[in-house]
């Protein structure tokens, strides 16, 4: 069943169309990865599927419902959730409370309430805490859970990122290149986290330049070639597409498919 459904979606920027005409649909419970050179429009598509940019046409379906035109915060409270690029993290506040403030977002007390330190409060916050540990424990980073999110190695900011995104509780999870900068190590662990995310019934879509997480964890793949769609299959099939090994995998990156 299509969880997300994107039908004919463009993007410009002035005279640039960073995606063309592209339709997309992402099904309940898979892993899907997008994949594609520098400047192919895969993080253009995580902004418009989050509402940050406003398709120049075209509409994105979430559950059935039309979500083109809402703000991101109403994308998000229906149950999206990204990590980033770039961690964004409240460097001076510990790994615990980073990963708070993301359950804070599902929290009913509602800001007066917090403020007067009412009962409410006081009992949303033990759950947020309660549920920032499990998720800390999940993305093993509960060693680390008292430090200051800006002292911790990349690998471990990665994996807070990915954390507080989990912690909106979503039904669909965007993951913007989070194996970037990672030792073979901790690539492996982040490959088996994903797996492991998508057991709790979490939809994943992933860009990710990454070929060893890319084959290891996609049931399907979609490949982006100048805000195009080229191609569109299974691991096995985009391996061996000769127009995604020419536009992409054979720019110098081929010899990490396996």
């Amino acid at each position: 069943m299509a969880l997300l459904e994107l039908k004919n979606i463009s993007m410009n920027f002035g005279k640039l169309q960073a995606v063309a005409n592209l339709d997309l649909t992402v099904n309940q419970g898979e892993i899907l990865s997008l994949i594609g050179p520098n400047g192919a429009g895969k993080t253009t598509l995580f902004n418009v599927i989050t509402g940050n940019y406003r398709p120049a046409a075209g509409q994105v379906f979430f559950k059935g419902e039309d979500i083109t035109r809402l703000s991101p915060h109403r994308i998000a409270q229906r149950g999206i959730a990204r990590s980033f690029q770039q961690t964004y993290l409240f460097q001076w506040s510990t790994v615990l409370e980073n990963v708070m403030i993301g359950c804070h977002m599902n929290c009913r007390a509602g800001a007066l309430k917090e403020f007067l330190h009412t009962d409410s409060a006081r009992k949303a916050d033990r759950r947020a805490r309660q549920e920032a540990l499990e998720i800390i424990e999940f993305m093993g980073l509960v060693e680390c859970r008292n430090s200051l999110a800006g002292s911790l190695p990349h690998g471990y900011q990665r994996a807070l990122g990915v954390s507080i995104a989990l912690a909106c509780r979503p039904a669909l999870l965007l993951l913007d290149e989070p194996a970037t900068g990672m030792n073979p190590t901790e690539t492996a662990e982040m490959i088996e986290r994903i797996r492991k995310i998508r057991e709790r019934g979490i939809t994943i879509i992933i860009v990710e330049h990454s070929m060893k997480v890319v084959m290891g964890v996609s049931d399907r793949i979609t490949v982006l070639n100048f805000g195009h769609k080229i191609a569109e299959g299974l691991p096995d099939e985009i391996r061996q597409n000769q127009q995604v090994i020419e536009a992409y995998l054979g720019s110098g990156k081929n010899k990490n498919v396996a």
